[in-house]
């Protein structure tokens, strides 16, 4: 995990887009953002980067490759695993198969999508400070 590498967001919802780079902006975190509208683009620059991400915001529904998809190639692609980058879900798809299935995908995190600004800038603090106070394998020197 890179704790000052860019955050990784995946939302298509245009509107929840900009919602999150006004959070962003508030809470001032020096992060660059990324925003993907589907999951196979996210994967795309997965793929591509050769830069560790510090996280990955899902949503659950998303078109292409939804959220669940794609955290289960993260985690089974042996290139991306290594990286170790925290998923977690941010969305509206509340209910229990939904929880079930994001877990069993070894998520880190399941976040209900407020529908307040307040409430939401709240969450995403809580996400992203909770990160960057964990440890990973790779943020050791050798």
């Amino acid at each position: 995990m890179n704790k000052s590498g860019t955050i990784i967001i995946i939302e298509d919802d245009p509107d929840d887009q900009f919602v999150f780079e006004e959070v962003f902006r508030e809470l001032d975190y020096p992060n660059q953002r990324m925003y993907f509208a589907d999951g196979l683009k996210a994967l795309d620059y997965l793929y591509s980067t050769p830069d560790r991400p510090f996280i990955i915001i899902s949503d659950v529904n998303l078109p292409k490759l939804d959220g669940l998809e794609l955290r289960k190639k993260v985690q089974t692609d042996a290139e991306l695993s290594l990286k170790c980058i925290p998923y977690v879900y941010f969305t509206t798809a509340i209910n229990q198969q939904a929880v079930i299935d994001a877990y069993s995908t070894s998520a880190q995190g399941f976040f209900v999508k407020p529908s307040n600004f307040d409430e939401i800038k709240e969450t995403i603090k809580i996400m992203i400070e909770y990160w960057k106070k964990c440890a990973a394998p790779n943020n050791f020197n050798r």
